[in-house]
């Protein structure tokens, strides 16, 4: 105890108070907070997908503190809001990991956000770890990144599930709409692979402005070939805008979009009877009426700690990726960023609770399951 190093004279002439303050500190070196950083877009186009992405962590952060921490320690758990913009994200970064000491990063979003991270070095000179980044861009799996740890399945693997099943279907008259950014682009590329390997070339493909829903351009030149099926590499506001648009047109091609996109923020966009027989790829499992573990305590947390909050795949995510997180700094020698980050590393054929992640020294994908699930004429979802 610190006051044992303590000459007696000086013992019997320090203040009560400042006694009751160096036992303060003993106790709080005995507490040390868990610091999990988070920046995400609660505001601007991708603002309901941000608040979904901290809900999910959250009910699980709080949960583990009601049943003591981690080994006795308490996770806190700071969000910035960086409205989907990079330059924000950057800064946010760099306030976690300096100013708020943030010994874990955690459930970010967008692909310019996270390259630009990257390009500045910013996780690699700090020694941290980065756990359930929401996007599933090649660029930012390959190469492989040793600071990123991946959760959900790649956008390659996505487009790989759509283009099988319209290659099973006798399918081969396929348009694409991708947001004018590297997000849209490397999803077109992924779709352009994943078609071409079942000897598929799309009719057409066209792109709409990023963070904006102006698709009329887009819906106008894809209905002019009137296809059989429609990829969407798009965000929840310019989905919506396109199938409303392209169904009002009468078109009647089959859907798809890829993960990124809520279906209940389209219902309530576009209206159930639009987005009827919509595709959706999902990269966890069903979190609503699913009855694997993981499922049914997300379930119970949310009721518990968001009671009246919409289920959604993207706190799920979420959720999942805040479990690995809380593993991984269970299997740190200690609290600090290179101790978690090689804890991560360990974490092998690891059971969430119904859903797989494997990591390893040269891995940081956890995972490659991909689902498709169907929008039924009343909004909810089929199988």
């Amino acid at each position: 105890m610190l006051l044992s190093v303590l000459p007696r004279y000086l013992i019997k002439i320090i203040p009560l108070a400042l006694c009751a303050l160096l036992l303060s500190w003993t106790t709080a070196a005995r507490s040390q907070e868990i610091i999990v950083g988070q920046s995400a877009p609660l505001s601007g186009a991708m603002a309901s997908t941000g608040k979904d992405m901290v809900l999910g962590g959250e009910i699980y952060f709080d949960y583990i503190n009601s049943m003591g921490g981690i080994n006795g320690h308490k996770i806190r758990h700071v969000v910035i809001d960086d409205g989907g913009d990079a330059d924000r994200t950057l800064a946010a970064t760099k306030r976690l990991i300096n100013n708020e000491h943030a010994i874990v990063l955690f459930g970010y979003a967008g692909m310019d956000n996270l390259l630009l991270l990257l390009k500045d070095n910013i996780l690699s000179d700090a020694k941290i770890a980065l756990v359930g980044p929401y996007t599933g861009v090649e660029p930012l799996r390959t190469p492989y990144n040793a600071n990123l740890f991946h959760i959900r399945a790649g956008y390659a693997d996505e487009t790989k599930s759509i283009a099988t099943q319209l290659s099973i279907n006798g399918i081969t008259r396929v348009a694409v709409m991708y947001q004018d950014d590297a997000f849209g682009k490397s999803g077109l590329h992924d779709a352009l692979v994943s078609l071409a390997a079942h000897k598929i070339t799309p009719i057409v493909s066209s792109s709409y402005p990023k963070n904006t829903a102006e698709v009329s351009a887009a819906v106008t030149k894809i209905a002019a070939v009137t296809p059989q099926a429609v990829i969407l590499i798009s965000a929840n506001r310019s989905s919506a805008a396109f199938i409303h648009a392209f169904r009002a047109l009468g078109q009647t091609a089959i859907i798809f979009t890829i993960s990124v996109v809520n279906p209940d923020i389209l219902v309530k966009l576009t209206g159930a009877s639009d987005i009827r027989g919509l595709r959706i790829t999902q990269v966890v499992p069903d979190p609503i009426t699913g009855v694997i573990p993981a499922a049914v305590e997300y379930r119970k947390l949310m009721k518990q700690y968001a009671n009246g909050v919409p289920l959604s795949y993207t706190s799920f995510e979420e959720y999942l990726a805040a479990k690995v997180v809380v593993e991984g700094v269970r299997r740190s020698a200690s609290i600090n960023r290179a101790s978690i980050l090689n804890g991560l590393e360990s974490i092998d054929h690891y059971d969430l609770g119904g859903f797989i992640v494997n990591y390893g020294k040269n891995n940081r994908c956890g995972s490659a399951y991909v689902d498709t699930v169907i929008v039924a004429k009343n909004g909810e979802i089929m199988r």
